[in-house]
């Protein structure tokens, strides 16, 4: 019986940009009691792998979270498949709005201890007390007063390239840093409205009931996230207040919301709101890098890597942890080569 896959990812990755299938992108997650998180693991990626679904799944004993892709022709397959799961049945889907259909070249089921890293304990407060959804148009009209509050609940990497107006947003690099230092950073405002936003609303869930645990009165999250908000807006011609590009977490790294770019290349400081892995897989660092610098140092994060990639494969496997790069040294779109006023800086 088939539980897990076999192929090297290379291979399927080489396979999928080959191919010619129509795929759709698409998230969801749902918070739910599952008594057997394991079982239901092995359950779930049987009944999608069936109908071709390709992604990354994360299972725990408080539900379900979701990034993949399904194949068009299969789709209501698909939707079948969820409808047998009872605590997944009129699930919402969060289309992708940019979408190839490459965005996954296979299906990875995981059993987690929670859906997203948070490092709370459940048990000491009531994670479905959460905050009030608000559709696109109300979150126009919300965050149009002068005394609201929004705050972003994603990490520095996501939030430099795209953001709402006016929103906070935590220099963290994990959800997990990010709910205790926004708790601090309003401390003084329990009775003011407080508007959260994520990519697809699963972080917003368990922020806003953890906000409303703590004290604060008026909390609000994004139905859908930006996600959802991007969708709507175009469908019914509201403001779009969203500024720049939406951080993903697939192959795509992104997809437009906006047609601005807010965003710099780490390398030279021109305007960049492109994400990629540095192409030396000892550093593989997540920076945002322009075509000039790709073409420079041939996707590499540094004239280091550069150097390094251009070895022969035996030197570099001799080589490899006897050198620090900067993915040794950095965290996620941490790593800069230039300093706003000083120019580029070299290694």
């Amino acid at each position: 019986m088939k539980l897990h896959n076999r192929i090297n990812r290379e291979e399927l990755r080489q396979r999928m940009l080959a191919s010619d299938e129509k795929r759709i992108t698409l998230s969801f997650y749902q918070y739910a009691h599952i008594g057997n998180p394991r079982l239901f693991r092995d359950h779930l990626f049987l009944l999608l792998d069936g109908v071709g679904v390709l992604g990354r799944i994360y299972v725990a004993g408080e539900g379900v979270n979701a990034q993949i892709s399904v194949p068009e022709k299969q789709f209501d397959a698909f939707r079948q498949s969820l409808e047998s799961i009872t605590f997944l049945q009129g699930v919402r889907l969060n289309f992708a709005i940019e979408d190839d259909g490459k965005s996954f070249f296979k299906l990875a089921v995981k059993v987690r201890s929670k859906i997203v890293a948070d490092g709370l304990d459940d048990n000491s407060f009531d994670v479905t007390d959460r905050g009030q959804h608000l559709t696109a148009e109300d979150f126009n009209r919300l965050t149009d007063r002068p005394d609201t509050i929004v705050v972003d609940m994603r990490n520095h990497y996501e939030s430099e390239v795209g953001h709402f107006e006016n929103a906070i947003t935590p220099d963290v690099e994990t959800f997990r840093e990010a709910l205790p230092l926004v708790v601090d950073m309003l401390a003084e405002h329990k009775e003011t409205p407080v508007v959260m936003y994520c990519t697809g609303g699963i972080r917003c869930e368990k922020a806003s009931a953890y906000l409303k645990h703590r004290g604060f009165r008026k909390v609000y999250q994004l139905d859908g996230g930006i996600i959802e908000y991007a969708r709507e807006v175009e469908k019914k011609g509201l403001p779009n207040k969203f500024r720049g590009k939406n951080f993903v977490f697939d192959e795509r790294l992104g997809e437009q919301i906006s047609g601005q770019v807010i965003a710099r290349c780490h390398q030279c400081g021109g305007p960049c709101d492109t994400h990629v892995n540095c192409r030396n897989d000892a550093c593989h660092i997540l920076f945002i890098q322009c075509e000039a610098c790709a073409a420079r140092y041939e996707h590499c994060c540094s004239d280091k890597c550069r150097d390094f990639n251009r070895l022969p494969a035996e030197e570099r496997a001799a080589l490899r942890g006897t050198i620090t790069f900067n993915g040794s040294k950095f965290g996620k779109g941490r790593y800069k080569a230039f300093r706003k006023g000083e120019g580029l800086l070299m290694d």
